[in-house]
């Protein structure tokens, strides 16, 4: 057991390895080129969402007369220029470094994740009028950042090197996924105390559907969900809901089945928990099929509550109207699309499901975004990738992105 347990740490074998000169510093590099195509989509998707944040947030900005925005319509894009630029050069980094050197780093992240999320439950740092959540840390420097950032790359990290390991038992015995499924309910259950109901299912998704790639058979997997869905809903039955899902939830969850229903919301749900669904809806339908064209959303103008974040993709759909969002789809789909492809064509198992599980997780966070935007699903706060204003998150997003390119650099491409 103790083996198996320092198995998970090989980081620090490698780092001894290298002082001794049993490792040589050039072994962990990787050395093969890099997909042009994957990188070329991440950056086409940072240069567009830059450009957009800036245009839905500036309005907000100038009229925030905080110590901090003071009133500088620049004050959000500058923020997002800097840190696209450290993301970039991180990103470009990362993607040099053997993609071994991730696997041996794997349960050392996972551990770090781990004591992360516990110790912001401890001791979070409260943001003035979000005092009931506990999503956030300061660290001296960078400012408030969320654990659960970090949580989402080491549950794939961490799954894709264990299941590497057992993927002969797991293919044969269908109780070996137990461990792994325990290991993402663990990690849910303390995103979840942290107040961060979106965040908990985000990151439910991402190690289900990585469990998934590492070789479950598909009966096994369903009847897992299964098993799941029903704890869930005999949880719900017996429970009050707004015990479960922090008042807030329960709430949003309300007003979305009326707006799916076509019930006509009251006067204070309008102006309340419904406001920001329907100013969101009104932004996408004024854009119509070709937009009001460039900085000329109406929505923006302190209608959309903080239009920057979670709802920006309704600016967009407003401005640039339904064709140019439905490009803006289509780069995303690309991007899974092409962060799969690399996955199959990597080299080891611990490769594949790290590629395919990053890929899958932006293609997710994208479409549960949009998803709310349209409110066709309950409004969880998911923000989208590349475009929501937000430094930790995007220097986060862009290193998985280095990650899938390092991988890259060492897949078996096909012969001409």
């Amino acid at each position: 057991m103790k083996k198996e347990i320092l198995a998970h740490f090989g980081i620090f074998y490698t780092i001894r390895d290298l002082f001794t000169g049993r490792k040589k510093l050039r072994d962990c590099f990787a050395t093969g080129p890099l997909d042009i195509t994957f990188l070329t989509l991440v950056i086409a998707l940072l240069a567009i969402g830059i450009v957009m944040m800036f245009s839905a947030s500036y309005i907000n900005a100038w009229y925030d007369s905080s110590p901090a925005v003071d009133n500088d319509p620049y004050y959000y894009v500058k923020n997002q220029i800097l840190f696209a630029v450290i993301g970039v050069a991180l990103m470009i980094a990362v993607s040099f470094v053997n993609p071994s050197i991730f696997r041996d780093a794997s349960g050392f992240i996972m551990l770090v994740s781990l004591l992360l999320l516990v110790y912001v439950l401890i001791n979070p740092y409260v943001i003035p009028g979000k005092e009931e959540f506990k999503r956030w840390m300061w660290l001296p420097g960078i400012g408030s950042f969320q654990p659960s950032e970090i949580a989402k790359l080491a549950i794939v990290m961490f799954l894709a090197f264990s299941m590497e390991r057992h993927h002969k038992l797991i293919e044969k015995h269908w109780w070996m996924i137990a461990p792994y499924i325990a290991v993402v309910g663990i990690v849910c259950l303390l995103v979840y105390k942290e107040n961060h109901v979106s965040g908990t299912l985000l990151i439910l998704g991402i190690g289900v559907a990585t469990i998934y790639f590492g070789g479950v058979r598909i009966h096994w997997a369903v009847y897992a969900l299964g098993i799941v869905a029903v704890v869930i809903a005999a949880i719900w039955f017996v429970t009050n809901a707004d015990d479960i899902l922090k008042g807030y939830a329960s709430e949003r969850i309300r007003i979305w089945l009326k707006l799916l229903t076509g019930e006509e919301l009251t006067a204070a749900e309008t102006r309340g928990s419904g406001w920001q669904s329907l100013q969101s809806l009104y932004a996408i339908g004024s854009g119509g099929i070709f937009g009001l064209g460039f900085g000329n959303s109406k929505q923006k103008h302190m209608y959309l509550p903080e239009p920057q974040n979670d709802f920006v993709f309704a600016v967009v759909c407003e401005e640039l109207g339904f064709v140019r969002a439905i490009l803006i789809v289509a780069l995303f789909v690309l991007l899974v699309a092409r962060g799969f492809i690399i996955g199959l064509r990597a080299r080891t198992r611990y490769e594949a499901m790290v590629a395919m599980g990053i890929s899958f997780q932006v293609g997710l966070q994208a479409a549960l975004n949009i998803a709310v935007v349209t409110a066709t699903v309950p409004n969880t706060g998911i923000s989208l990738p590349f475009f929501s204003y937000g430094g930790t998150s995007l220097v986060m997003l862009l290193l998985e992105m280095g990650i899938v390119l390092s991988i890259s650099r060492n897949s078996e491409r096909k012969k001409k």
